[in-house]
């Protein structure tokens, strides 16, 4: 294991809210793969959190299904919160300066049976602008289709069809590929 890879190792945070188990799977699916890299993050529930510092990572991801547009209302909270706090310490500076280090990936669930993937846009581009503004890199987007639990009509006649059973395994297999792909860039930048 180089020493870029155990820099790497101790700092690397998996953040994010699930109700139904969609994005709870992307979420387990993306430590996989990272301890498949030899990187041992930690994984933390937003609602079991409050107090995570995210400045103390250097690689934070963060996932959430989409409801009606936006993040559920406990990620709000946390990112309300954050802002707040960070603002406060003056670690948020005009002109949103990168801090040196500092990477985030935003992934979100969604069913889409309205519009499909533009449901989902809006969260990922909020969960975006957030880690921006804290002077992150924004290195990746991840938008995973997630079965709508509770109608079944929204997970088979929806904008994205027969959507049951999603995220499946080719869903997660390629969430576990972007992860690969994110660690052979970042471990290529730093040396």
């Amino acid at each position: 294991m180089s020493q870029e890879q155990r820099d790497l190792e101790s700092r690397v945070l998996i953040l994010y809210w699930s109700a139904s188990g969609n994005t709870e799977k992307v979420a387990n699916s993306i430590k996989i793969a990272l301890e498949q890299g030899g990187i041992h993050p930690e994984v933390k529930k937003i609602t079991e959190t409050m107090e995570e510092d995210l400045y103390q990572y250097d690689l934070v991801f963060l996932g959430t299904p989409s409801y009606q547009f936006l993040p559920p209302e406990p990620v709000l909270k946390f990112i309300k919160q954050k802002m707040k706090l960070y603002a406060e310490r003056g670690d948020i500076k005009p002109g949103a300066p990168q801090v040196p280090g500092k990477k985030a990936v935003v992934f979100c669930t969604y069913s889409g049976p309205h519009t499909g993937i533009r449901e989902a846009i809006p969260v990922g581009e909020y969960l975006g602008q957030f880690f921006e503004h804290l002077g992150f890199e924004v290195t990746a987007k991840w938008y995973v289709i997630g079965e709508f639990h509770g109608r079944k009509d929204l997970s088979t006649q929806g904008k994205l069809g027969d959507i049951r059973g999603r995220p499946n395994r080719e869903d997660l297999a390629k969430v576990e590929n972007n992860v690969r792909e994110l660690i052979k860039s970042l471990q290529s930048n730093v040396r």
